[in-house]
């Protein structure tokens, strides 16, 4: 048994080694040419000898039988590279198992260059395949250059997979649209002055492209796209590149030399919002700029937070309506609950326009509740809570007085029930519960009143018009 072993390793182990021996440095390098020239002569030339090779590497590497792979597999590819694309989706595997398999460097340097030149072979012989032509096949070489290479070829990665993406568009590979990414923050990070814009240039591609693939409904693995999709945001916002003065800078002259290109003003409202960069003159500019060429609800949005912050707060939440209805044409309904929300806090915080607020707040509840969702709901009340301890609803006569104080009950009321709906809220609506819950009307209090608190509740009126109990 061991005498057997011993003659399946060393085998296993020749295999590698006699495939090589058979490749003089002046026949690789010829190879090419002469395959190419069959190809143009004879399209394709596959002998029977090919033919053998090809089912005996494709069954090994099915097994998982790399190293005897190896030998039919080099036949086939240094004599007949374009008999079948299984030469290079299987050589693929072989080639990175040998890598992972070996510690001699040069052996590891030579599979590194054979991985990449299997790609440009393949370009060669099957970059026209409908379904897997030259630019997705640039991918796999980007991602050659990744994988055997690392942060040594990283200009190179580049290229290809940029190119890749770039064609390919939402037929992208998303391993491809990450590694993009990947490799264009590590060349940030290697200079940052000069690779800021390429690593924005590339981010918005990768993240668009899989924010589509993400939102197709015919994507059986649009929930992997949006998990990369998170990913790749989440890189870019770890960046540094994201920083909005830095986007300013690139910025200013594109929405200044832009205002009647909607494509351009589109992309760069996009990626200030997506960043949360809102705040920006430049993001403001772009809005306004696209707002007139053709309204949408994140133009509208984007000149509602230019009017809030020049103080005109009327202005805001009329932007904030139109943003709204679009925002519903286009069903992005967690966007309009946004827009509803915002609209809410500037008429309760600057307009004081407490009964239109509530309005607002309650929309932005029931849209977030067609769509199944707590979390944003617990702002909502916590708003109408605070609207209603903003109320006056009687005189300021000795009755009045007391009953004003009743206003208290319906908003603690609101505020239990933001951080029921909403525990992210819960250490704010606690904070206003024990603030509120001290003005409460006093015992002696009602009890001077007798038939206004006669029984266990007590009916606000005025535009509150809500029955709450009496505490």
């Amino acid at each position: 048994m061991k005498l057997k072993t011993l003659l399946v390793v060393a085998l296993a182990a020749s295999v590698p080694a006699l495939a090589c021996a058979k490749k003089p440095k002046k026949a690789a390098e010829e190879a090419p040419v002469q395959a190419a020239a069959v190809v143009e002569e004879e399209e394709p030339t596959i002998t029977e000898e090919c033919v053998i090779n090809v089912s005996l590497f494709h069954e090994s590497v099915k097994n998982k039988m790399y190293a005897d792979a190896y030998g039919p597999w080099w036949e086939v590819y240094t004599t007949c590279p374009n008999a079948n694309k299984s030469i290079y989706t299987d050589g693929a595997k072989i080639v990175e198992a040998l890598y992972q398999a070996t510690s001699d460097p040069a052996e590891k340097e030579r599979l590194a260059k054979l991985a990449i030149e299997m790609q440009d072979k393949r370009i060669r012989f099957f970059g026209n395949d409908p379904k897997y032509p030259k630019a997705y096949i640039l991918g796999e070489k980007g991602l050659a250059y990744v994988d055997f290479y690392g942060e040594s070829k990283l200009e190179e990665a580049r290229t290809c997979l940029r190119e890749s993406a770039e064609a390919m568009g939402t037929k992208s590979k998303m391993m491809v649209l990450k590694s993009l990414v990947d490799v264009s923050y590590a060349l940030y990070k290697q200079d940052k002055d000069g690779k800021a814009e390429q690593l924005i240039s590339d981010y918005e591609l990768a993240s668009n492209l899989l924010g589509d693939q993400a939102s197709d409904p015919n994507n059986k693995n649009a929930d992997l796209a949006s998990k990369q999709k998170d990913y790749v945001d989440n890189i870019f916002a770890i960046s540094g590149a994201a920083d909005c003065s830095k986007l300013d800078e690139l910025y200013w002259d594109d929405v200044r030399d832009n205002v009647n290109n909607l494509e351009v003003l589109q992309k760069i409202v996009k990626l200030y919002k997506r960043v949360r960069c809102t705040e920006s003159d430049i993001y403001f500019s772009a809005c306004e700029a696209a707002h007139k060429l053709q309204p949408t609800d994140e133009s509208a949005a984007g000149c509602a937070s230019m009017s809030a912050k020049k103080g005109d707060y009327e202005q805001a939440v009329a932007y904030y309506d139109e943003a709204i209805k679009l925002a519903m044409i286009e069903d992005e309904l967690e966007d309009v609950a946004d827009y509803q929300y915002n609209a809410a806090f500037y008429c309760y915080n600057n307009l004081k326009k407490y009964q239109e607020a509530r309005k607002y707040a309650l929309a932005s509840i029931a849209t977030l509740n067609s769509l199944g969702m707590n979390k944003g709901q617990g702002r909502c009340y916590i708003i109408i809570g605070m609207c209603y301890a903003a109320t006056q609803l009687y005189p300021q006569d000795a009755k009045g007085r007391i009953l004003n104080k009743t206003v208290y009950w319906v908003a603690v009321d609101k505020f239990v029930k933001a951080k029921q709906v909403d525990p992210s809220v819960e250490a704010q609506a606690n904070e206003f519960i024990s603030s509120y819950s001290k003005y409460y009307p006093s015992k002696e209090e009602r009890f001077d009143l007798p038939n206004e608190f006669s029984g266990s509740t007590y009916f606000v009126g005025g535009w509150i018009g809500e029955s709450t109990n009496i505490r």
